[in-house]
């Protein structure tokens, strides 16, 4: 039986809240070469102040959560290339600043900047009305704080390090859910496994939505800079994106005024569903992957945000339940989970990050594998079956 050992960070309901957290290689004594760590401290000043952030670091493989917004990752890095992106905003956000209604529905967008962001989970896509419910752009999971926060380090090879935490969306005569996501590394590795639960504790069955907008700028994004996945369908969300179609794979270096470009992937799996994406740097030697199972993510989009560095130069690649168009054309298609009464959904999935050609071959050749299967459908402007008109 594998030991391992656990510290309660916050638990609202016993009322335990630490303000400071560390344990480490240095403390544990685990049999392992890496120089691991995991801290958590509470960010003081500006937009910021009150925030709670736990960093991870393996040895190789760091990354920062917050448990104050939805459990988001906010930067990451993996021997010294930085993940993530660089924000207008100088965050973390604290969400006490951040009006979800302002500017129409698209106040979400004052607290953007992490490197990972869950959207949903009553609703994600932009605003607008659903049968007379207003709803707000992306949601409200990433703006609400973990109820409970738990780490652990086993004991036991191979010495993995995870923070859970758990965090409710709900409100009276709203859908109500709890979302329960753990974030797992070893020691030295490079790779970082998401594994969310999200529970339905209303007496009714519920819709459910959730995106993962995982988004990165330099030095993945560059000019020359290419997206890779095992296309089966792909069409460009709006005439824009139409527009790019025929360099959807490929990255432009920063731009003053660019407007922004959404494609929407059918991707092609193994016969157990499983599937990746890439984003390989212009030279061919760094590259980050997302895999992630079709079943439980069946659909995949790309963000291409290629302005100025100081306006937010960045891609999303984001795997989700849905595409992120309205609630309502999304329902439609057949795309909007329903959880039954104490039902669940749930994922697990994963970003590795390639360093040297090598190792970003190998990912490639992962793909092209895939897309040997069949022949990618590529679509010149939007289709019905992925955006509405």
């Amino acid at each position: 039986m594998t030991r391992s050992k656990s510290w309660t960070l916050t638990d609202v309901q016993s009322d335990v809240w630490l303000d400071s957290f560390a344990v480490g290689n240095d403390t544990l004594h685990l049999a392992t070469p890496f120089d691991w760590s995991l801290r958590k401290r509470t960010l003081r000043g500006g937009l910021r102040d009150g925030i709670d952030l736990i960093e991870v670091h393996n040895g190789a493989f760091s990354f920062s959560i917050l448990p104050t917004r939805g459990m988001g990752l906010w930067r990451g890095n993996y021997r010294g290339q930085p993940l993530g992106w660089r924000s207008p905003i100088v965050g973390p956000v604290h969400p006490k600043y951040v009006q979800l209604t302002d500017r129409g529905g698209l106040g979400w967008l004052a607290g953007f900047d992490e490197w990972l962001c869950r959207c949903g989970l009553a609703s994600n896509g932009p605003p607008g009305d659903d049968d007379g419910t207003p709803l707000t752009l992306h949601g409200r999971i990433a703006n609400l704080p973990a109820q409970t926060v738990e780490v652990r380090v086993q004991l036991d090879p191979p010495y993995e390090l995870s923070v859970t935490g758990e965090v409710d969306e709900a409100a009276l005569f709203c859908p109500q859910f709890r979302l329960t996501t753990t974030y797992t590394t070893v020691p030295g590795s490079n790779r970082l496994v998401i594994h969310d639960v999200v529970t339905n504790r209303a007496a009714r069955p519920v819709e459910m939505q959730l995106l993962y907008h995982c988004n990165f700028g330099p030095p993945f994004l560059d000019a020359g800079s290419r997206v890779l996945a095992p296309i089966r369908e792909l069409a460009p969300q709006t005439p824009r994106a139409a527009e790019g179609i025929d360099t959807h794979e490929t990255y432009a270096g920063p731009r003053a005024g660019f407007a922004e470009q959404v494609y929407l992937y059918d991707l092609l799996a193994d016969a157990r569903g499983h599937t990746l994406a890439l984003l390989v740097n212009p030279a061919a030697d760094r590259a980050v992957a997302l895999r992630f199972n079709r079943q439980e993510l069946p659909c995949f989009t790309v963000w291409k945000n290629t302005g100025a560095i100081e306006d937010g130069y960045v891609t999303g690649l984001e795997p989700a339940t849905n595409y992120p168009n309205c609630k309502r054309f999304e329902r439609q298609q057949g795309r909007v989970p329903l959880l039954p009464l104490g039902g669940r959904w749930e994922c697990r999935w994963m970003i590795e990050v390639a360093d040297g050609a090598p190792a970003v071959a190998a990912l490639t050749a992962e793909v092209a594998t895939l897309q040997a299967h069949a022949r990618a459908i590529i679509h010149r402007s939007p289709h019905p079956r992925f955006s509405p008109p």
